[in-house]
């Protein structure tokens, strides 16, 4: 990936930013001279030991649903804005679907609506490639086949986002791109009730614990990098033809749970094994692959770590840092 320098000098701001992505996203691009990187986090489902540090760093601790902390964040005049909180993911969204439209539906309008007055030069909106396609969408899953027929409030919710984004696109010409993830992993993500298979998978193993698959275990998941997530979302901010834009960011590589499983199982020395489990009801999708064609063009995005490496990297990071981790999973 090309360094960009339009971001120096520039003042950023990143909701959600003490999470995994928002956390390496920050750290990047406080690394390539951003005069102020702003991190606005609840830490609803992220930890203060986890923001990075930096004197171009600020963290402000609030949520996007409050005015009072909105005006503050924005009375810098940021130049970007990089939307990542949300209220995370699906069985979460199915246990409180109040919380999740609100946080996933008001919270972005709020945002946008502080990011239209002072004039941002891009917004970015992490919406999820994992949710706004359905079943009855082809596989790999390319941008123009969405679909109305969802299985979680999350699902939902997202797809509102992108929908809120679009309309500030074609009200007000607000330069807008949406950026849609597929199954994240990587150092940073802390493991918890409602997180995803891959950190609370290496907090079991590191444990002792078998490991729990909700299904046969031949699923398939679209795994990407956090750090080539970091690169997509960088190039989103500047290059031009992706103002207007859906991008899936992923791997465009299919790996079998089972198979993930028994790799973090090796990898951390774990002899338990798996234990299975009755599928949940709103597990649907079996599989999921990303077609990355348009990232490919429009931003040059090429993912670099496999995903060998990205659980080699992850287990590091566990283990540099297990003492907060221990203390912070929440199950």
């Amino acid at each position: 990936m090309k360094d960009y320098t339009e971001y120096e000098d520039k003042t950023i701001v990143v909701t959600g930013g003490a999470g995994c992505v928002g956390s390496n996203l920050s750290r990047k691009l406080a690394e390539m001279n951003a005069e102020k990187v702003i991190i606005l986090d609840n830490l609803s489902s992220a930890y203060k030991w986890n923001i990075p540090k930096g004197e171009n760093i600020e963290f402000i601790e609030g949520d996007i649903l409050d005015d009072r902390v909105l005006k503050r964040v924005f009375k810098a005049n940021p130049d970007y804005v990089f939307h990542l909180a949300a209220h995370f993911a699906n069985q979460n969204s199915v246990d409180n679907p109040e919380k999740d439209l609100m946080v996933n539906g008001i919270g972005i309008l709020k945002v946008l609506q502080y990011a239209q007055l002072t004039g941002v030069e891009r917004f970015v909106y992490s919406s999820s490639g994992c949710g706004v396609y359905g079943l009855d969408s082809k596989m790999p899953f390319e941008e123009h086949d969405i679909s109305i027929s969802l299985h979680t409030p999350y699902q939902v919710t997202k797809l509102l986002g992108e929908l809120y984004t679009n309309y500030f696109n074609n009200l007000y010409d607000m330069p807008i791109v949406n950026a849609r993830f597929f199954n994240v992993f990587g150092p940073g993500e802390v493991p918890g009730r409602y997180r995803n298979v891959i950190p609370n998978f290496f907090y079991w193993s590191m444990t002792n614990q078998a490991l729990p698959i909700t299904g046969d275990g031949s699923e398939t998941r679209d795994w990407t990098f956090v750090g080539d997530i970091v690169n997509g979302l960088v190039a989103m901010g500047i290059e031009e033809r992706a103002i207007g834009e859906a991008i899936n960011l992923g791997s465009s590589k299919d790996h079998k749970v089972i198979d993930m499983a028994n790799k973090v199982n090796a990898l951390t020395g774990n002899t338990e094994g798996i234990a299975y489990a009755a599928r949940r009801n709103w597990d649907a999708k079996t599989k999921l692959l990303s077609s990355i064609d348009k990232a490919k063009d429009i931003l040059n995005y090429k993912p670099t770590v496999s995903f060998d490496d990205g659980l080699q990297k992850t287990y590091k990071w566990f283990s540099t840092n297990w003492e907060d981790i221990e203390v912070s999973a929440e199950f």
